[in-house]
């Protein structure tokens, strides 16, 4: 934000400066902006800075200013925080109006900023996109080595996707991806019966003790019905990255278990997706490595419950097979 906006007064017009998402005057024009001498906007911006009010390196700027001898001058400026307590202190109701008016201009400002800002975010990624589909398109000419070349390209793609999906997530740009509808669920005797498996065989290498994935009430036996129930006759979670994702935040966040919920999570997450054919992609990789899912199950965790449905969004993005 770089611009010049004109603010009419009572005597005249005034240009106001935008930069630094503020606005900025100089001492004539705060003259004549609240119609008094510019020897008494003088004295007030002296008085702001002598008492502490305002610290003037952080509310004061120079910037180029062309004069009327026709030579750019290096000038003072001041943002709005400064006019603001020069025109409290002149107690003038040009200084509320100017404020009323700064205000509204800064906050369009910033709404038109933050939509071209998601529009580029959107470009990007769709430009990233092709670039990837260019990169697999290339990996498949029989020029290049089957093996070392083609397991470079996969190694890249892998990388620029998961580079690509972050941004998405910290930009609050993702969207659900293309689903795969349906998903068989463990009935709670079959989940049950998996988490004493692993129990058992954590605590025979000395990680868990007995409360691990010791069910408190009837929490776990409600959260796995509530992920099978129909909403006016289909489905609540239609499809197979659907039940995944809010298998992995239900679990991780609700606490059906007494301890061992990341973990118990994250073993039910992997155990739905083998169950339903998804634990490894077309190429016989895992959809998420060791890594990956300990790295997951934590950000689940420690993520904000308002946040829920981005959460959500991740998981299926992490889900949904390369295009």
């Amino acid at each position: 934000m770089n611009e010049i906006s004109i603010y009419q007064t009572e005597s005249g017009t005034v240009e106001v400066r935008l930069e630094q998402d503020t606005v900025w005057l100089r001492q004539e024009q705060m003259s004549q902006l609240f119609g008094r001498e510019r020897s008494v906007i003088t004295k007030h911006l002296r008085n702001v800075f002598a008492e502490g009010e305002l610290k003037a390196e952080a509310v004061c700027a120079k910037f180029a200013h062309t004069a009327a001898d026709g030579k750019t001058y290096q000038v003072d400026h001041y943002n709005l925080d400064v006019i603001i307590s020069v025109g409290y202190r002149i107690k003038s109701q040009q200084g509320t109006r100017f404020r009323q008016w700064a205000t509204r201009l800064l906050r369009e400002h910033l709404t038109q900023g933050y939509t071209l800002n998601r529009q580029r975010l959107e470009t990007n990624a769709r430009e990233l996109e092709a670039a990837l589909l260019l990169v697999k398109k290339a990996a498949q000419n029989p020029e290049l080595l089957a093996d070392t070349g083609r397991g470079l390209v996969d190694i890249i793609t892998r990388y620029a996707q998961t580079f690509l999906l972050l941004q998405r997530y910290d930009e609050g740009l993702l969207t659900e991806p293309p689903e795969q509808r349906g998903g068989m669920l463990p009935t709670v005797a079959e989940a049950r019966a998996a988490l004493t498996r692993l129990k058992a065989d954590l605590m025979a290498r000395g990680e868990a003790t007995d409360l691990f994935a010791r069910e408190r009430g009837d929490a776990f036996d409600a959260l796995l019905g509530n992920l099978d129930q129909s909403v006016f006759g289909e489905p609540a979670y239609p499809s197979v990255e659907a039940k995944a994702a809010h298998l992995l935040y239900f679990v991780i966040k609700n606490h059906p278990f007494s301890d061992g919920n990341k973990r118990s999570g994250a073993f039910l997450f992997v155990d739905f997706l083998n169950r339903n054919g998804r634990l490894l992609d077309t190429a016989g990789h895992p959809v998420i490595n060791d890594i990956g899912l300990a790295a997951l199950a934590l950000l689940v965790a420690e993520s904000d419950p308002a946040h829920k449905e981005t959460m959500i969004r991740l998981v299926m993005n992490m889900l949904a097979p390369p295009t």
